[in-house]
């Protein structure tokens, strides 16, 4: 594995940002409603409101909420009947839901969560107490919902909030992208499932050797096919490395078919149905820095992007290769 130190463009795969998260509050009740709306838009969320359960299943025709607090008694459709339906539709399903009662009886309680309601609160209820559910509901589904289902780790949006917590902390850190090369030929020859052993391969090995580097915790995160991120210290990133690459191409060389693995290519058809010959998978990695006497971040995109620069620089050159930018700063 070689290393180099060395203009950014935005990643696409990171480059959005979330705006506030909309909330449906479902209660007949007027002041009610009018109360956690106005409570809810202080605190930085969107609201929008309907009158009971109808109405609100109206309402999902044109908006899509990230979260709905819904009462239970309410006329025409109660709030166990509209979880029920929100559930039963696959635009809608996932959709977490906070419900409000006055029932407060246990039995109760397990009606209303075994509909499908992801949390209860009684009535009267603490109001600080109903936006830190809020709160947490939200987080924990966007979390879950960005996992990816084929090695666990988290995705864009978390990676985002990660740097931008790195960021506010105001300590050291290195933001890391990975991306295996000739990942296509490996689909081409030997097909998508085999693909994604080699995928999960790197996922393993780099929480083989995210474990061996000891404290500070390793962020680890998967954005998608074999694009990889991790944030660390700066003195992390080249036993990080190391280790994930040796662990890695050993990885690969077993999932090679041996005669490939021996002569340390693959031939793979063109359109022609002439084979190329495709060397064996490695990793480009680019590293992006904030150190106390170097550059400086105040946007996680750009931190993103210069390690996305600095991947490209690694792709240029043989074998595994680790560019990290070492710039003071924009103008250097």
């Amino acid at each position: 594995m070689s290393t180099a130190e060395t203009r950014p463009e935005i990643d696409p795969e990171l480059e959005s940002e979330d705006g506030p998260d909309l909330i449906l509050v479902v209660d007949d009740d007027k002041d009610i409603a009018s109360f956690v709306e106005f409570n809810l838009k202080i605190r930085g969320f969107d609201v929008i409101r309907a009158k009971d359960g109808q109405e609100a299943l109206d309402l999902m025709e044109t908006h899509r909420p990230d979260l709905a607090v819904i009462d239970w008694m309410m006329p025409r459709m109660d709030g166990v009947e509209l979880v029920q339906r929100l559930r039963a539709e696959p635009l809608t399903s996932a959709l977490p839901v906070i419900m409000l009662t006055a029932k407060g009886m246990t039995v109760d309680k397990v009606y209303g969560l075994s509909a499908g309601a992801d949390d209860y609160l009684v009535k009267p209820f603490d109001l600080e107490e109903l936006i830190a559910r809020v709160s947490t509901t939200l987080r924990r589904h966007k979390d879950a919902r960005e996992v990816s289902p084929l090695t666990g780790l988290p995705g864009n949006a978390r990676v985002r909030r990660e740097i931008g917590d790195r960021m506010r902390a105001g300590g050291e850190y290195s933001v890391g992208y990975i991306d295996v090369d000739r990942f296509k030929s490996v689909n081409d020859v030997y097909g998508f499932d085999r693909g994604d052993d080699f995928i999960i391969a790197l996922a393993r090995s780099l929480q083989r050797a995210a474990g061996q580097a000891g404290k500070p915790s390793i962020f680890l995160g998967h954005i998608g096919g074999d694009d990889f991120v991790f944030i660390c210290s700066p003195d992390q990133v080249l036993p990080l490395t190391q280790r994930t690459v040796t662990d890695f191409e050993a990885a690969a060389d077993r999932l090679y078919e041996p005669g490939d693995a021996q002569r340390g290519y693959i031939e793979v058809p063109d359109r022609r149905g002439n084979k190329q010959k495709a060397a064996l998978v490695t990793l480009s990695i680019g590293v992006a820095q904030a150190t106390a006497d170097g550059r400086r971040f105040t946007d996680p995109r750009v931190v993103i992007a210069v390690a996305s620069e600095m991947k490209k620089v690694a792709k240029s050159q043989p074998g595994s290769y680790v560019a990290i930018d070492r710039r003071r700063s924009e103008a250097d």
